[in-house]
């Protein structure tokens, strides 16, 4: 009778740790992410958010004309990369003081299905750092910048 008791209780266990694993595997899916999809994006930072799950880096975008693209209402469109956990990252290289507001660069992302102005990081390749307050030419990416850093990858 007991050794009934403590395999049904044993599998009472581990159906409940089940039902409470699978919503914490399924926030960091990345179902969310059209992965079929690269966007190349050149952008302005405004705050890089350090988080234990995935580290944030949002930024203002920059359009292929050089200027800061605008919304209906006239203000700049604000965009969102997901990347790896905050301790991961730093170990690339990427980090609030790496990625200051201010700092201009290009990412590749893997934008969200629904169309948000956000994506995550796309496969591994580095983030392209423009030289402090030095834009890439209209239609480039701040990889083609003379004195460019490539941070967290050796290729962009």
């Amino acid at each position: 009778m007991k050794t009934q008791s403590i395999t049904r209780t044993a599998r009472l266990a581990a159906l409940a740790a089940g039902a409470v694993a699978a919503p914490v595997l399924a926030h960091h899916s990345f179902a969310m992410y059209d992965q079929t999809k690269t966007l190349t994006l050149t952008g302005v930072a405004t705050q890089f958010i350090a988080q234990a799950n995935h580290a944030e880096l949002h930024f203002y975008l920059i359009g292929a004309d050089g200027k800061l693209v605008k919304d209906k209402d006239g203000k700049n469109v604000d965009y969102g990369v997901e990347m790896a956990g905050a301790a991961a990252m730093a170990q690339q290289g990427l980090t609030a003081e790496s990625f200051p507001p201010g700092t201009i660069f290009s990412v590749k992302v893997n934008p969200m299905r629904d169309g948000s102005n956000f994506g995550s990081r796309a496969g591994g390749s580095a983030l392209a750092k423009c030289p402090w307050k030095v834009p890439p030419q209209p239609g480039k990416t701040c990889d083609t910048v003379e004195g460019h850093q490539l941070i967290g990858g050796a290729t962009f």
